[in-house]
Parts: structure tokens; C-alpha cells; sequence
């Protein structure tokens, strides 16, 4: 393809484009997003913010407008705690999966959820087996819905300049319970959110030196599938990295 990555053009494709100086902040603030795991201690987020960013994932689309996510802001210490101690329990056992990686995964810091100013939990919601449309071949379309509410509230919280950490290291189980979700209820994400001391040029797991990203052209292809030659270090397990 002959668009590179970094790549822009000041030309309008259609009458409904954004100005160019528009335009550049959008792209600016997806190169700049990044998954954020340390955060400015005693921070706060002012609530007209915090519903400044809600409001922009509720505004994320949906297979058929099932709008399938929900939010559950934590604000008690105590339950604050109990997420932070089902993460530490499932550190050693992703160690354990990743075998020779493991004691090196043990290193890395993957959350900052005492640090953060807010802490969300976003699931699935109950009831989702109602929706079918779009969802009869693909029921996972619900899961990249609510992903698409996380991805808007991201990017909206980078622009506000406040950092996210995507924290998808628990059984959903335990966390569903501790929150009283329904049954058919399912969390898929702690986000922390806040004040941060400063954003990356480049993925935390890139400087913490796990991986490294790859770029667009693998990932490209045209009328068919083609696969690239893999010239990564063989892995034995993966951490969520964005």
C-alpha cells in the first residue's frame, strides 16, 4: 500500500472532512494513546471530566445499538483493595503460563490501581443473548463493542491529558461476585485512569523490553490472506500490551 505509517496528507477527500488542523489532533491524539501503568499519587479526575469521558465511550458504536457495556466506578477503599488483590493473585499464575518468562514477567509492572485517581470496571452487560441481530454468526461482536467504548474513552481521557491503563489481569469470576454482577453479566476490563508523570514515546512494553511493535505492512494484505515471515523470538505466552 502506498500510505506509510505516520504518513499525512492536508488534502480533504470529501466536503464533510475536518479542518486540517482538526484532522491533525485526531490522528495526534491516537499515535499518542498509550496503556499506562504509572500515575500521579493523591490525583483527581473533576467529576465534569470524568463525564466528559464516560459520555464519549457511551457514544461508541454498536452491533445492532445493543450497547452492551456497563461501567461501575469505584469509590470505596476497601473494594479498590479486594480488585487490587485479585489482580496479585493471578500474577504468579500468567508467570507460571508463560514459563521461561515468567520471573521476567514478575518484574514488570502491569497496573496502577492504588495509584490511579479512578478506577472503572467495564463488562459485558446481562440479558445480551436477546440481541441478535448481527450477533447470529458472530456473538462475539458484543465484546468488540464494549472494546470500541474502551478505545473512545481513551482516547478522549489522552486529550483531556489523562493517562488509562487497561488491567486485564483477573479470573472474571471472583470480580463479577465482588460487584454483584448478574450471572450472565461479565467484566472485561479494570481501567485506571488519572493524572500521569509523563506519556511515552513508545508502548511501556517496549521500554520494558517484553516486545516490540510491529509494523503496519505485516498486517496488510489485499484479496487474500498472505502471511509474513514471523522473525520474532519464539513466545511462550503474551501480555496484554497497548
Amino acid at each position: 500500500m502506498p500510505f506509510s505509517p505516520g504518513e499525512y496528507s492536508d488534502g480533504a477527500v470529501s466536503e464533510h472532512a475536518f479542518s486540517s488542523q482538526d484532522r491533525r489532533v485526531v490522528y495526534r491524539v491516537i499515535a499518542e494513546r498509550r496503556d499506562m501503568r504509572r500515575f500521579v499519587p493523591g490525583s483527581v479526575v473533576p467529576e465534569e471530566v470524568l463525564a466528559r469521558l464516560l459520555q464519549a465511550a457511551h457514544a461508541a458504536p454498536s452491533v445492532g445499538l445493543m450497547q452492551p457495556w456497563r461501567f461501575i466506578r469505584i469509590t470505596d477503599d476497601a473494594v479498590r483493595r479486594s480488585i487490587h488483590a485479585l489482580v496479585d493473585e493471578e500474577r504468579p499464575r500468567t508467570a507460571a503460563a508463560l514459563g521461561p518468562r515468567g520471573a521476567e514477567f514478575l518484574r514488570l509492572k502491569v497496573e496502577g490501581i492504588l495509584e490511579c485517581a479512578e478506577l472503572l470496571v467495564v463488562a459485558l452487560a446481562d440479558k445480551r443473548d436477546v440481541h441478535i441481530f448481527g450477533r447470529r454468526t458472530l456473538p462475539q461482536m458484543d465484546l468488540a463493542s464494549v472494546s470500541c467504548a474502551i478505545q473512545n474513552l481513551w482516547l478522549a481521557a489522552r486529550a483531556e491529558g489523562l493517562g488509562v491503563g487497561w488491567v486485564s489481569l483477573f479470573d472474571p469470576q471472583p470480580l463479577a461476585e465482588l460487584l454483584g454482577m448478574p450471572a450472565d453479566a461479565e467484566p472485561v476490563a479494570i481501567l485506571c485512569v488519572g493524572p500521569v508523570p509523563d506519556f511515552p514515546d513508545r508502548p511501556a512494553l517496549e521500554l520494558d523490553g517484553w516486545t516490540h511493535a510491529r509494523p503496519l505492512s505485516e498486517f496488510v494484505s489485499e484479496n487474500r490472506w498472505t502471511q509474513p515471515p514471523d522473525t520474532r523470538p519464539a513466545q511462550h505466552g503474551a501480555v496484554h500490551s497497548v
